[in-house]
């Protein structure tokens, strides 16, 4: 497929005016009508998606208040309901629903037809077991054909979804699973990843015990019993299966339950509705994303790959292409290869081989092709690729700039016009929303490093420390207006004070003495250009303040990363309570580079060459690795936390970090930090 011959934003629009009347002079001009007129704006969602209830609602927002809104009472609409309308048309296009793969290359289908069959066929048996609209169904599972049948399976009788992925050691599962009382849990006994199998049956041995109201256990594994084998489960085959169709829930029945990275105390359990999803993912991926229905004309042939772990939010994103009946391209596996032999190619081969057309992965990973030096036109057959999306982490201009140059080089042998200047569909938001505030437009001009709007619908803005709203200048980044996605609420969360706490604690009601309600405060850094276009500068509360300028660490990163010895890189400033600045950075170089006075004098060369000498650390320290959560974003604020003396246990929770046998050096490093500080004192 190549790019389409209208973009689906130009789609959208061209449809407001010919239903609605509407004509904007620009993007932005349509952006503020999306937050202004509430009410129009998503009842068009729900009309351009030709959404469907067999009960009408008898608003769009009955109760305009955050938390707490109330979107389209009255109506009925079950997610699964949503994804198998497309089965019949885009099975007759000859298209499929999933094409996946491993770390063996192999490439297997999922059609259409069988992706409902097999979705029926495992909710007749967890209704046989017990399993009614509310109960949880948790899973431990890889990122397969068979998770997102799971999912399905479950939203279609209204019982809720939770899965971790089985890279997650078991204390940290049990952590999540524990909190939502399961009735039941799906399995894998064993995963494969960077070359290695990894049992896990250990783990299910654990979560047995640990989950008391599990009644019932279902394996994916080869050595279960066949009456909870999930393949023999989805092998079924009768006339009730056939029948089968899923439940009509309210709007805010409550789909799946997500978990923040969970840095200090238990992860937070958090509840979205499966309305709040759908109308929140289809403007998202559709407009903004411009992945369009995989067999209509104007997109035939779509094929949306995002890679991604079950435990990702993004794992969540990539289901919801099926909403609008796009082909989901999924990986299971090490992105980079082995240890011992790694391979930046291997996703960018997968894309090849699946033939898609969209490619997001996390910004770190787009970092590391760079600095591998990967070549694209050994890949195979990237023709069909006409859009990149990125996410986790601000993606650097250098690192957008170098794919830039190398999709323009082939799109002079394949001859795919998108690829001359290929576009990026940057990203951010959040598991909190499952969803995104600043995006792209594929309409709109593009800058490495910039992304190129706010969402529709999204009353995004930049609030100084006076809490009023900005341009051109670095704020805090709040939503204003509530979201149909927003959480309905965090599970077993009395009087919704963890809620409350999480997002409207710094703006909470009549906070500037206006008489407005609350306002979510994010936790980024946000500069909204005069343009529109929108830069993320990293999380608002691991923030440098070096000599009155503040600054997001993103920049900084971008400044040391760009060196190719340098491969990762975490900064902490310690300016606490009027305290003197004090800013130590934590480099990983490349193997074989020597730390010595040269190569400390080329790091602040950097800094200063890419932002200024005020931004120069006061130390710099070679670590084995930055510490991470299990979603991948770097531990600045436990670590700053560390190095202020807060305790261990209400700083950092090992069970939520990717990497936690680093946390000891950091451990040992603010021992000695604080020891030279009191003798100091």
């Amino acid at each position: 497929m190549t790019a389409p011959y209208v973009p689906q934003m130009a789609l959208y629009r061209q449809w407001l005016k010919e239903s609605r009347g509407l004509a904007f002079a620009d993007f932005e001009a349509m952006r503020r009508w999306s937050v202004t007129d509430i009410d129009g704006f998503w009842q068009s969602v729900w009309d351009y998606f030709d959404l469907r209830s067999p009960t009408p609602h008898s608003a769009v927002l009955a109760d305009r208040k955050m938390p707490g809104a109330v979107w389209f009472p009255g109506a009925s609409v079950n997610y699964a309901h949503q994804v198998f309308r497309h089965v019949a048309p885009a099975h007759a296009a000859g298209l499929p629903a999933l094409i996946s793969s491993g770390e063996d290359g192999k490439l297997s289908e999922t059609s259409w037809p069988e992706l409902q069959r097999k979705s029926a066929a495992l909710a007749l048996h967890l209704k046989a077991n017990g399993v009614r609209a509310g109960d949880r169904v948790a899973a431990y599972l890889p990122n397969i054909p068979e998770t997102i049948i799971a999912f399905l399976a479950t939203a279609s009788l209204g019982a809720i979804w939770s899965v971790c992925a089985p890279d997650m050691a078991a204390p940290a599962v049990i952590d999540r699973f524990k909190q939502i009382e399961p009735k039941v849990l799906i399995a894998c006994d064993a995963v494969t990843y960077a070359g290695r199998r990894h049992d896990r049956q250990g783990v299910i041995e654990e979560l047995r015990r640990a989950l008391p109201t599990v009644g019932h256990v279902i394996l994916h594994s080869d050595a279960a019993p066949s009456e909870t084998r999930l393949s023999t489960i989805l092998a079924g085959q009768s006339a009730a299966i056939d029948a089968f169709e899923p439940e009509w829930l309210p709007f805010d029945h409550p789909l799946w339950i997500v978990y923040s990275s969970g840095t200090t105390g238990l992860p937070k359990p958090i509840l979205h509705s499966h309305g709040g999803v759908i109308v929140v993912a289809l403007p998202l991926s559709t407009l903004h994303n411009d992945i369009g229905c995989s067999y209509q004309p104007n997109s035939f042939g779509e094929r949306f790959h995002w890679y991604s772990s079950t435990g990702w939010i993004m794992w969540n994103c990539q289901a919801n292409g099926l909403l609008n009946g796009t082909t989901c391209c999924i990986f299971d596996g090490s992105p980079g290869g082995t240890k011992d032999k790694p391979d930046w190619t291997t996703l960018w081969r997968f894309v090849a081989d699946a033939k898609a057309t969209f490619f997001g992965a996390g910004a770190a990973f787009f970092a590391n092709c760079t600095k591998a030096g990967i070549d694209l036109a050994a890949v195979g057959d990237l023709s069909g690729l006409r859009t990149l999306g990125s996410t986790g982490s601000p993606l650097s201009a250098d690192t957008q700039a170098w794919f830039n140059q190398r999709f323009a080089a082939l799109s002079k042998r394949n001859g795919n016009a998108a690829q001359a200047e290929i576009w990026w569909a940057n990203i951010s938001g959040g598991t909190d929303f499952a969803g995104a505030f600043i995006g792209g437009n594929r309409e709109l001009p593009q800058t490495p490093g910039i992304m190129q709007c706010r969402l529709l619908g999204c009353a995004v803005e930049a609030f100084d420390e006076r809490g009023c709203a900005v341009i051109d200048e670095v704020g805090e980044l709040v939503c204003t207006e509530p979201l149909p996605s927003m959480p309905l609420r965090f599970w077993n969360d009395p009087g919704n004070a963890r809620y409350l706490s999480s997002y409207f604690e710094t703006y909470p009601d009549n906070f500037d003495g206006s008489g407005r309600g609350p306002v979510w405060r994010h936790g980024d850094w946000l500069k909204i250009n005069p343009d529109g276009s929108c830069v993320i500068y990293g999380r608002s509360d691991a923030t440098i303040n070096r000599h009155g300028l503040r600054m997001g660490t993103s920049e900084l990163y971008s400044a040391i990363e760009a060196l190719p010895e340098v491969l990762d890189s975490m900064v902490v400033d310690l300016e606490y309570l009027g305290r003197d600045s004090y800013m130590p950075l934590f480099v990983v170089l490349r193997e074989g580079v020597v730390f010595d006075a040269a190569m400390k004098a080329k790091i602040n060369q950097a800094v200063e060459a890419g932002l200024s000498r005020r931004f120069l650390p006061n130390d710099i320290f070679v670590v084995a690795e930055i510490p991470r959560t299990l979603s991948g974003k770097k531990q600045e604020l436990p670590v700053k936390k560390l190095l202020l003396g807060h305790p261990v246990e209400k700083v950092i929770n090992r069970d939520a970090m990717a990497n936690p046998g680093c946390l000891d050096w950091y451990l040992d490093f603010a021992r000695s930090y604080l020891g030279k500080q009191a003798g100091a004192a």
